[in-house]
């Protein structure tokens, strides 16, 4: 369904007013609850996108528990397009909408209201409702969506008449018979009205309900009072119901990573059950995502690159033909095309593997760049390093890069190789095509095409293992003989 189209003159505007100050206090949490993560993204962030991609001419987000760090986020993610509203005192979703309203423009025509905890919601979810509003009779005063849950425990109901009008929505805790409890029509809190009668409806919420609070809800049966219709206009059950507490959260997340999964299959990716991708990764074709795996934030992953059971990646760059084997972590580096790293392998934060490079079992790269064709296959700790093109980093091998004080950099020349077991104590630098024995301590630069080493002198002494394991079992018996006498049992 194509967008609305915003209003060039902006005489007849529609403003999304997103209702996002509640606490949420089934969270339990100091968290505001709408900034949970589903998928990478806050709660709040998705209705806020779907209300820009549906065309509101202006999108004003009501906030108050938790304002600042709410409103700080809507201004990194949303820039200027959208501004926030303060409710200073949480009196219910009547006066967050009162909020919403006076902070509109006055050239607003229509108002399009919704929950700020709706993160399955969609453009078009918002579109159907305007547009239901837009095509309605002038008798009615409001369009909702609605739609029906085996359970609605905990939902306010949608209360019609015998001929099927939209007579009152009534919260959960003020249903009064156990007609209205069966009632399995629910309201999930999509609302358009002209902001004329909104303005005159609001004015006129009274706090008569359980919790003492003005419900935005009672507009409705405020328009039939009035003699005008309320359109309600049939939805999708699956993305409308909102966020209330963990368990929701969790459910939301699922269908989120189901959807996410769904939309890169079609594009042409192969995203096995299990995967988990977030919302803002961006995914190539004839990429592999196997079970297992985690792709948070804004990783990227290139053309033909495959990701194994249960690697972990965090802001990453991926090339194309990129093999990451099983449980590999990585986190905001940089890996270039026809690189393989893995299994269990961790590049952290500021590591640069280039084109064509390894880096193997259990090897941890920190801040270090690897340039094209280097390789470091077995357990080793590479931490602010440069190893230039084709240097082969042997097993074992520690870059010994902080004093207590300060981190330093090893600098490893084109084509050297490092010999297992060698500690390079940084700040090094080893020359292009030079050459560092097995088990070497480098303490000082290693001029290009040298060899370095450094190792206590081997001295075999001729029958003494023989005299050893004599003098070792005589000591054993000995202690056995004396342990008897003293009424001891020596093993």
């Amino acid at each position: 369904m194509s967008p609305l189209i915003p209003s060039p003159d902006k005489k007849n505007a529609t403003a999304a007013i997103i209702m996002a100050a509640g606490q949420g206090t089934r969270m339990r949490s100091a968290t505001p609850k709408v900034l949970h993560p589903v998928a990478g993204r806050p709660l709040v962030h998705y209705p806020v996108r779907a209300a820009i991609e549906a065309g509101c001419d202006e999108v004003i987000v009501v906030v108050g528990h938790g304002r600042v760090e709410v409103a700080a986020y809507l201004a990194a993610a949303f820039d200027s397009r959208v501004r926030t509203a303060v409710q200073e005192e949480q009196r219910g979703t009547g006066d967050a909408a009162r909020v919403g309203l006076a902070a509109a423009g006055s050239h607003v025509r229509s108002v399009l209201i919704c929950n700020g905890d709706l993160p399955l919601l969609l453009s078009d979810d918002l579109v159907r409702v305007q547009r239901a509003f837009d095509s309605a009779n002038s008798d009615h005063a409001i369009a909702l969506a609605t739609c029906e849950l085996a359970d609605p425990m905990g939902y306010g109901r949608v209360l019609r008449d015998a001929s099927g009008e939209i007579l009152e929505i009534r919260e959960h805790k003020d249903l009064r018979t156990d007609e209205e409890l069966r009632a399995r029509e629910i309201n999930p809190g999509i609302y358009v009205a002209s902001a004329e009668f909104l303005s005159e409806g609001l004015f006129a919420l009274q706090p008569n309900n359980a919790q003492g609070e003005l419900y935005l809800t009672d507009i409705v049966a405020f328009a039939h009072t009035r003699g005008k219709r309320t359109l309600g206009v049939s939805s999708r059950a699956e993305v409308l119901v909102g966020v209330n507490d963990r368990n929701q959260l969790v459910e939301a997340e699922a269908a989120m990573y189901e959807r996410i999964a769904r939309a890169w299959r079609t594009q042409g990716a192969t995203v096995r059950p299990g995967a988990r991708i977030d919302d803002a990764v961006v995914v190539a074709d004839d990429v592999v995502i196997e079970a297992g795996a985690a792709l948070r934030g804004t990783t990227r992953i290139g053309r033909g690159a495959r990701v194994d059971v249960g690697c972990v990646l965090t802001d990453v760059t991926v090339g194309e033909a990129v093999v990451l084997k099983p449980y590999s972590v990585l986190s905001s580096s940089v890996v270039e095309t026809g690189a393989e790293i893995g299994p269990f392998s961790h590049i952290r934060p500021e590591s640069f593997i280039g084109e064509n490079a390894h880096v193997g079992n259990f090897v941890e790269t920190k801040k270090t760049r690897m340039e094209h064709g280097a390789k470091a296959n077995h357990l080793s700790y590479l931490g602010d390093g440069v190893i230039g093109a084709g240097a082969n980093i042997g097993a074992g091998t520690i870059f010994c890069n902080y004093d207590g004080y300060q981190k330093h950099t090893t600098i490893i020349g084109s084509g050297a190789f490092i010999g297992s077991d060698s500690q390079m104590i940084a700040p090094v630098t080893v020359g292009e095509g030079a050459y560092v024995a097995t088990g070497t301590t480098v303490t000082r630069d290693v001029p290009k095409g040298a060899l370095a080493i450094s190792r206590v002198r081997q001295d075999n002494k001729d029958g003494y293992a023989d005299k050893l394991r004599a003098r070792l079992a005589a000591e054993r018996e000995a202690a056995k003989q004396k342990g008897s006498k003293d009424g001891r049992n020596t093993p």
